[in-house]
């Protein structure tokens, strides 16, 4: 449901800003992907503070409040420019401050709503060391089918509720989200009863605060020089410097999230510190797969507008409706995946989930970078077309929009291998006690790479329009010069995927380590 609401209001966004707000496509694109990158980016402030000071369900009521909130500013924007169209510069403000609020909502919304759904079946800490395997295929398979849900929710935002913005309007387009969301709410709270609460066992309960108190307390005994130590006064207990026992198991492995937990001894949340930091190559790699993920909801769509769109002599395909084939792709393919490509995968490598979760990344990663290709050959072939007709004759081009569907599906079924993945790799890799942070850091790849793109359409602009030439991104569809930054984006993610390679040969999953530790 909440995917139905938010897909119902950024795939077609790129439109409303163009048609209605009358943006320039370089400048709608520009927006769409800060936007799309501020709403990713988020989690990675909100969710420590949730950890720290609400319990997950709390935070999933409040943000969904919030969330509701801003829906409701973006259908207000619809319902007031159908009578007064944006004339100035506080108009887009407001729907700028309104989309805000859906972000701040679904900061906090989606990285504790997967968090408390993977606490209904999480039983780490009571579990045996013999059964880790089989509970590592039950998170895998949580986390497949619940990307699956939320595939089924964005493919019927996709679909429908682009459809219903071009045919009935954006106020109707804009207030179905709200009310979706809405209904959500209300279908959540059913489950009161029902719900599996996960107390807080460990002092890890709140990161954040005992994190920042043990800063603060090591920088002042480090300006005030009062880290020393203390020997006792009767010699003949020179001995006993109050050395611990060396476990059979490295402590800062364990199985409260990872961490020792003894009050007394503060270093183990600066481990917590230490694995987010090892995982910071691996996540700086995935950053150009999220770049090529902004392409569909901006440039792909814009690329739409000016092919041959019709079915019959009445109907127009809406070119924000083939967004739908990636989720559909997804939904499709997901089945597959489980069933057949895993079950090979098995006897070719012998290991029982078939494919690591970081193999799994790379290949979505190459697939990603085929889509690319394809796309850059379609818009060369595009453009070629659009070139040799008049310029009095329409900007539509005798190429029918179903040449794009290659590059939406690749992108499909890549999000099934490196998406799912993702979620996968970072909730295993942080603390039991910071998951919620662990599903931030997720999302945050998605968050600064919408903020890479707008950033490289801004450079790329000003270098290309530079000395009176047309931009790469010219409001001409005829003269853009969309072929080559694809070719630039399937070069660039080629790069990525060859660090990307070399990291994980020589990265050790925090499980590795555990079982090293326990040798």
């Amino acid at each position: 449901m909440e995917r139905f609401a938010f897909k119902g209001v950024a795939s077609n966004l790129v439109t409303y800003l163009t048609d209605v707000v009358q943006m320039s496509n370089s400048s709608a694109a520009k927006t769409v992907n800060s936007w799309c990158g501020f709403t990713s980016m988020l989690p990675l402030l909100v969710a420590p503070l949730a950890d720290s000071f609400w319990d997950r369900y709390s935070t999933i009521l409040t943000s969904s409040f919030v969330y509701v909130l801003g829906l409701g500013a973006v259908a207000s924007t619809a319902t007031i420019w159908t009578w007064s169209p944006p004339s100035n510069k506080s108009s887009p403000a407001f729907l700028f401050w309104s989309l805000c609020l859906i972000s701040l909502g679904q900061g906090a919304y989606i990285p504790s709503l997967q968090a408390f759904g993977a606490d209904q079946l999480d039983h780490d800490e009571e579990l045996p060391s013999s059964k880790d395997d089989k509970s590592s295929n039950k998170k895998s398979l949580f986390f497949q089918w619940w990307y699956f849900g939320v595939c089924s929710g964005s493919l019927l935002g996709v679909i429908l509720m682009s459809y219903i913005q071009d045919t009935f309007g954006w106020i109707l387009g804009f207030a179905i989200p709200m009310f979706a969301m809405i209904t959500s709410v209300a279908i959540f709270t059913c489950g009161n009863r029902i719900y599996a609460y996960k107390p807080d066992k460990s002092i890890d309960s709140k990161p954040f605060q005992n994190i920042l108190q043990v800063i603060k307390v090591t920088a002042s005994k480090l300006v005030n020089g009062r880290i020393r130590i203390n020997l006792p006064d009767d010699k003949s207990d020179v001995g006993e410097l109050e050395l611990q026992e060396k476990p059979l198991c490295d402590q800062k492995f364990g199985s409260n999230g990872g961490f020792d937990g003894n009050p007394r001894n503060k270093t183990y949340l600066l481990e917590n510190a230490k694995i987010v930091l090892r995982l910071l190559p691996i996540w700086a790699m995935l950053l150009m797969f999220a770049v090529i993920f902004q392409q569909p909801a901006t440039f792909f769509t814009k690329q739409g507008m000016t092919m041959k769109r019709n079915i019959g002599r009445n109907f127009k395909i809406p070119p924000a409706t083939l967004q739908s084939a990636i989720t559909l792709s997804i939904i499709l393919m997901m089945p597959l995946y489980d069933k057949v490509l895993i079950p090979i995968t098995q006897i070719v490598t012998r290991n029982q989930k078939g494919i690591t979760v970081m193999q799994r990344m790379g290949v979505g990663m190459f697939l990603s970078i085929i889509a690319m290709i394809i796309a850059a050959v379609v818009e060369t072939k595009r453009l070629e077309i659009s070139r040799k007709m008049s310029s009095l004759e329409s900007e539509t081009v005798e190429l029918s929009i179903f040449w794009l569907l290659p590059q939406y599906v690749l992108l499909g079924i890549s999000d099934i291998f490196t998406v799912v993945g993702m979620q996968e790799f970072f909730y295993n890799e942080v603390p039991v006690r910071m998951r919620t942070m662990g599903f931030a850091l997720y999302t945050s790849v998605f968050g600064l790479g919408s903020f890479l793109s707008a950033l490289m359409i801004s450079v790329i602009e000003a270098f290309t329009s530079s000395g009176g030439r047309q931009s790469w991104f010219s409001d001409d569809m005829r003269e853009d010069g969309l072929d080559k930054y694809y070719w630039l984006l399937a070069l660039a993610s080629t790069l990525s995927l060859l660090f990307y390679a070399i990291f994980s040969k020589f990265y050790t999953t925090t499980s590795e380590l555990e079982n090293g530790n326990c040798k």
